[in-house]
């Protein structure tokens, strides 16, 4: 029986021409990174689609050189796959509701007793506003908000996704907590004053 080539045997085989290297790659490693994108956008066709433009990424930069990681294969794959499951985050209008430590929405001094024209606009001006906030914070506190604000994932399926111990990924969502209060803090983001006091 043949023994089963290495990640990069298979990687420098594609490099030089062998395209069904790159089957080999990809049926040996789909399953893993089918699972790490649906675990964040908890939907099969979005997961689908982004498999394949991962692939499709890693061709790029395979015949491009741009992969120079030896060994380190599905690492690598995963940490593409990751980042464009999150950028899938950063495109989504969704809202969030996003609880502060004190147990306080950052949302909630925006409940209007009709949701005139106005309002409306007030409330999509603030969520934009949040949104380009998380946006400032550095990568993985702002990975751990979007996942579990924007997404709803446990923590320990933040855990998972991302590869850390389920006590980093909620120090990480404090941390993200506490830099998203100040900056509220700092904003003219119209927010309770009496939940938020000065």
């Amino acid at each position: 029986m043949m023994k089963e080539k290495s990640d990069s045997e298979l990687v420098q085989l594609y490099i030089h021409g062998n395209e069904s290297a790159l089957e080999g790659l990809v049926k040996k490693h789909k399953s893993r990174i089918f699972t790490a994108i649906y675990l964040i956008v908890k939907d099969r066709y979005v997961a689908e689609d982004l498999l394949q433009e991962t692939f499709i990424k890693v061709i790029n930069k395979l015949k491009s050189g741009e992969y120079n990681e030896e060994g380190k294969f599905l690492p690598w794959i995963l940490r593409i796959a990751h980042n464009m499951a999150i950028d899938q985050f950063r495109r989504n209008k969704r809202h969030p509701t996003i609880v502060l430590e004190d147990g306080s929405n950052v949302f909630n001094s925006l409940s209007f007793s009709e949701d005139s024209a106005e309002s409306i606009q007030l409330k999509e001006e603030s969520d934009v506003a949040v949104r380009n906030m998380i946006d400032t914070l550095p990568e993985q506190q702002k990975q751990v908000v979007i996942m579990r604000h924007y997404n709803d994932m446990s923590f320990q399926e933040i855990a998972d996704a991302t590869g850390v111990s389920i006590n980093t990924a909620l120090g990480r969502m404090r941390y993200a907590l506490i830099n998203l209060r100040k900056k509220l803090q700092n904003s003219n983001i119209a927010y309770d004053k009496s939940i938020y006091p000065e």
